[in-house]
């Protein structure tokens, strides 16, 4: 659906995207309505009152509702499948035992955090971050102390990668959009988020860790999953652990996988999809003949959908069949698909938020407002990516519409084959910042970290912001310099 002719002047529309916002974070915050059916509610007023026609309106908010849910449902769903089965059968146990070995108990958010850059290359943020929710879970467990110590780290980590670094569609696309080298994007980038991700999110989320304390939920990978609890012991006559099901009344004996086995299991999605990302940038730079049918194939099996459901399937057989039948690996997947759906429909409704305030035209308005300002290129691109994120919510959408503004006057600058990948870096983090309600990720990270929304603008709005704007003074001391 393309966006409506606006309706108001930019003031107006400004003013309308702020109001709704902040009845928004009223009806929840303050009284205690359901994310869910207040993210609608708005939603609808909010087209209304932005001068959507009336009989376009239930068009507009199906728009951003049905394009988050379907790149969200399958993924959250095929992904707690996958993190379940590895909880239940003591694969995340046996990867969180051999991280902390390496890394030791205190570097705990460190190794975390590491093993999430490497994985983050060819993964999308919302993709990583599911399939590795137990590790983090597991580990937050065993030492204690705030959730937040061990998943921030690890979810920032996707974030710097997603946002910053190729072959991710919105650093692409800038590089697209400014002619800018791609490969030396790419190398440029991945110490850019590296050092971003240290300094604005590992840095910061020990403090806000410290400071703001979050239990491990219980309802995706905890100890209660659907009213039955399992309890565990050490086994010493089989050396592997017990499960006690209280609901069912059994003992289910069990030995722990090899660590080989497990890596293998969460090395596979990535390598999947990284067959996508980079085929992907290899036909759009020209490397790769388009319609070539060989790439078509590997770039299928690397779809986010398709390679976890090929994931699921494998650590079906590999994990879940070693030592239970298939109906019980049925009864683990139907259990632990129950507690996901206010997650898909809360992030849902968070895209349809977004999607109503792109399509009443406050983006385009804002952008045509701020695309003459005299200041420095790298500046400017921040500070428009930025308000864009703020206004609209989606950080692609951001960052296109930001290189795509200022793409001319980037062109005429004569700039330099670094200062345009640093350019590309600048709008990435405007794009990152401020991550609030109308952000579909942000209820993605609040429901499965089981934060409520004051917490999560405390903690992972805050830090999102840190790691932007790190990132983008990062890429403007390199820029004073080049």
């Amino acid at each position: 659906m393309e966006a409506i002719d606006p309706a108001y002047g930019t003031t107006t529309l400004l003013l309308i995207a702020a109001a709704a916002v902040a009845v928004l974070l009223f009806l929840i915050i303050k009284v205690n309505m359901h994310a869910f059916v207040a993210l609608v509610l708005v939603s609808v007023l909010t087209a209304l009152a932005a001068g959507i026609p009336v009989a376009d309106v239930p068009s507009a908010i199906s728009f951003g509702f049905s394009n988050t849910i379907g790149s969200v449902a399958l993924l959250v769903g095929f992904g707690v499948m996958i993190g379940r089965l590895l909880e239940l059968t003591g694969g995340a146990q046996v990867l969180a035992d051999t991280l902390i070995s390496r890394f030791g108990e205190k570097r705990a958010p460190l190794a975390l955090g590491v093993a999430a850059l490497l994985f983050g290359f060819p993964i999308f943020f919302d993709a990583g971050l599911v399939v590795f929710l137990p590790i983090i879970m597991t580990v937050a467990r065993r030492f204690g102390g705030s959730l937040l110590l061990y998943g921030l780290p690890a979810a920032g980590a996707f974030a710097a990668m997603h946002a910053i670094v190729p072959p991710h569609p919105g650093p692409v696309a800038a590089a697209e959009a400014f002619g800018a080298n791609i490969g030396l994007t790419l190398l440029i980038g991945v110490p850019v988020a590296v050092l971003s991700w240290y300094v604005g999110v590992l840095l910061v989320s020990q403090y806000i860790g410290r400071r703001v304390h979050v239990d491990v939920p219980e309802a995706l990978f905890g100890e209660m999953n659907g009213g039955r609890e399992i309890t565990r012991a050490d086994d010493s006559a089989t050396g592997g652990t017990t499960d006690q099901d209280s609901a069912a009344g059994s003992t289910l004996t069990r030995s722990a996988p090899a660590f080989s086995t497990v890596l293998g299991v969460l090395l596979l999605p990535f390598v999947l999809i990284s067959f996508n990302t980079v085929l992907s940038t290899l036909t759009t730079a020209g490397v790769i003949a388009e319609g070539a049918t060989w790439a078509e194939y590997l770039m299928l099996l690397g779809n986010t959908s398709v390679a976890l459901l090929i994931t699921v399937i494998v650590a079906t057989l590999v994990l879940g069949l070693r030592e239970h039948s298939m109906a019980d690996v049925s009864t683990i997947f139907d259990k632990a698909l129950g507690p996901v759906c206010s997650v898909i429909l809360i992030t849902g409704a968070g895209g349809m938020f977004g999607g109503v305030l792109r399509l009443s035209g406050i983006g385009g308005a804002l952008s045509d407002s701020l695309s003459g300002l005299g200041m420095s290129l790298i500046v400017q691109a921040f500070l428009i990516a930025t308000l864009l994120r703020v206004a609209q919510g989606s950080a692609t959408v951001a960052i296109t519409t930001t290189a795509g503004l200022i793409s001319a006057a980037a062109l005429e600058a004569d700039l330099s084959s670094i200062q345009l990948s640093l350019l590309v870096f600048a709008i990435a983090a405007g794009a990152t910042v401020l991550s609030h309600v109308n952000d579909s990720g942000f209820w993605l990270v609040s429901r499965f970290f089981g934060m409520d929304v004051k917490t999560t603008l405390k903690t992972w709005t805050v830090m999102e912001t840190t790691l932007g704007v790190t990132a983008f003074l990062i890429s403007l001391a390199l820029w004073m310099v080049v």
